[in-house]
């Protein structure tokens, strides 16, 4: 046992390990059917080869940064195979185009292991984030030895990362770029221009056009960037392949982990739906993290050991609940059978002057605030890739400014809890066409505190908008979803504002294309909350 193994076998709380005597052959080669030779370490004990399943994780992100993970899984009656995605760490390619060979060079890699003198008939799968989406890839088609899955804050369907609500994932998307990158450099390079990189981050943020980001932080052009950029347009088909939700019909069990502060998880929760709706053997956990947490590291950890334990070592689990998710405000774990879970709708009406309550808003003029891309409302937490700015934070900054308006309810007389999907209905009137409409939910302290709970936001135009006669418009805004007690004395705030830079890439709205954009048009955004607009939250209210 490592040092490294011991620590994180103790922060997992993974229990003892079945042998101390492991392994690792280096640098095995895969040769998929294009020619491309990929790289990978084998992770075993020699007391167990002979009977232990092999967990597979194919990541761009590098084999011996992931080895501890080998060890730990080796320690505990598995083999792994830790190999790296084509174009990264000595993988041929030769250079790493991100999503498009998964499919066909993870189901070469799954054949080669079945091949192996070591094979010993069962795989399983294991990863977060990218590596998830590399088990995606393979899951419509999967051959009969994989046996089980643990996908981890990701989701099958790519574009659902890079343009949520149609909003450009400016941060999110730049960030990876950055990493993919660096991640190959001396380490302590690496430290320093990441340093150096959030400045230069920072200015690619406001550059323009768009198009231009990836040259001013790294000094070239990334080629699957500019890609995205040219792909904005919902419905093009480009994104087609990679979307692979669609057949789910053959997927081995599934544990699926996520995130309340996560970019993936609306998308991941509605793969769990289309999972359960195809009666597929499928196990939910959802915790306090934001995507790169150490601490959803280790409870993913401890879940996929005890999900390939049950499904390759026919031990029974030691968690009794195929649903477990985390209530915020209440700081507990609470078990049931589905998500969501049982809960009534509760919409929550803007009033004038900033009130937000449950009896409708009586007629009213509406609220109306300036806004101008060239000085965006921050986006101050969120679900971001971003480790320094991801996340639950206090949102006074945002709520100061006068772009961006808050709706706040009376003291909370009683504890409310929420557990299930949030929608806002924002009816609005723009003086231009193109713009974005950005939601916030917020937990408000008896301190003055407020904090981001969830975010949703929709990016119009006049493809997607429908005014009505007096040229307002409906506009539904599907959030992040939430489980969190609102406890007595705290108040419910919901925030409305044009922006969320750079959560989200900032609309120009001139209506320029998303990556050559060069003009930004300031304009007025009116909100209105009466009978006939009845602007609101709609929030899932539970007894558990």
């Amino acid at each position: 046992m490592s040092l490294g193994s011991s620590v994180m076998a103790r922060l997992g709380r993974l229990g003892p390990a079945l042998s101390n005597d492991v392994v690792v052959e280096r640098d095995l080669e895969t040769k998929v059917p294009d020619g491309a030779v990929l790289l990978a370490d084998h992770w075993f004990s020699p007391s167990t080869l002979s009977s232990a399943p092999v967990v597979l994780l194919r990541s761009p992100y590098g084999r011996r940064q992931l080895g501890v993970l080998g060890r730990l899984f080796s320690e505990r009656g598995y083999q792994v195979i830790i190999q790296s995605c084509r174009g990264t760490f000595g993988s041929g390619g030769p250079t790493f185009d991100p999503f498009h060979h998964e499919r066909a060079d993870g189901l070469a890699t799954l054949r080669w292991i079945s091949e192996q003198p070591w094979f010993t008939g069962s795989v399983a799968t294991f990863g977060p984030s990218y590596l998830g989406l590399a088990q995606w890839a393979v899951a419509d088609d999967p051959p009969s030895f994989l046996k089980a899955m643990a996908l981890q804050v990701t989701t099958a369907r790519v574009r659902d990362i890079v343009y949520p609500g149609g909003s450009f994932a400016l941060e999110t998307g730049a960030t990876w770029v950055q990493q993919l990158h660096l991640q190959e450099r001396n380490p302590n390079t690496v430290i320093l221009a990441m340093l150096l990189g959030r400045r230069r981050l920072r200015g690619a943020y406001t550059m323009l056009p768009l198009s231009e980001a990836d040259t001013g932080v790294l000094g070239k052009k990334v080629a699957f960037y500019q890609d995205w950029l040219a792909h904005a347009t919902p419905g093009d088909p480009w994104w087609d392949d990679l979307d692979w939700s669609r057949d789910v019909a053959r997927m081995p069990p599934t544990t699926m982990l996520a995130g309340w502060h996560d970019p993936f998880l609306p998308g991941q929760l509605e793969d769990y739906r289309r999972l359960r709706d195809a009666g597929r053997e499928v196990r939910l956990l959802i915790g306090p993290w934001t995507h790169a947490s150490p601490r959803a590291g280790a409870a993913g950890l401890r879940d996929a050991l005890d999900w390939f334990d049950q499904h390759l070592g026919e031990r029974p689990s030691r968690r009794g609940s195929m649903v477990r998710f985390w209530v915020g405000g209440s700081r507990r774990w609470v078990d049931v059978d589905d998500w969501p879970p049982p809960h009534s709708v509760a919409r929550w009406n803007f009033q004038p002057a900033g009130g937000l309550s449950p009896t409708p808003a009586d007629a009213g003029a509406p609220d109306r605030f300036r806004f101008d891309p060239a000085h965006p409302a921050p986006g101050l937490g969120g679900p971001s890739l971003d480790m320094v700015r991801a996340g639950r934070r206090n949102q006074r900054r945002r709520e100061s400014r006068s772009d961006v308006l808050a709706y706040t309810s009376d003291v909370l007389s009683s504890d409310l809890t929420i557990a299930g999907p949030v929608t806002a209905e924002v009816w609005v009137r723009c003086s231009i066409s193109c713009h974005d409409v950005f939601v916030r939910l917020c937990d408000v302290h008896p301190s003055g505190r407020s904090y981001n709970v969830c975010d949703g936001i929709i990016r119009l135009d006049p493809s997607n908008t429908e005014a009505a006669g007096d040229g307002s418009s409906r506009v539904r805004v599907p959030m992040w979803p939430a489980a969190l007690r609102f406890r007595r004395g705290h108040r419910i705030r919901v925030q409305v504002s044009s922006a969320a830079h750079p959560l989200y890439a900032r609309n120009p709205g001139s209506g320029e294309p998303l990556g050559s954009a060069s003009t930004l048009t300031p304009g007025t955004l009116e909100v209105f909350h009466d009978p006939e607009h009845p602007s609101g939250i709609d929030l899932p209210v539970t007894g558990i």
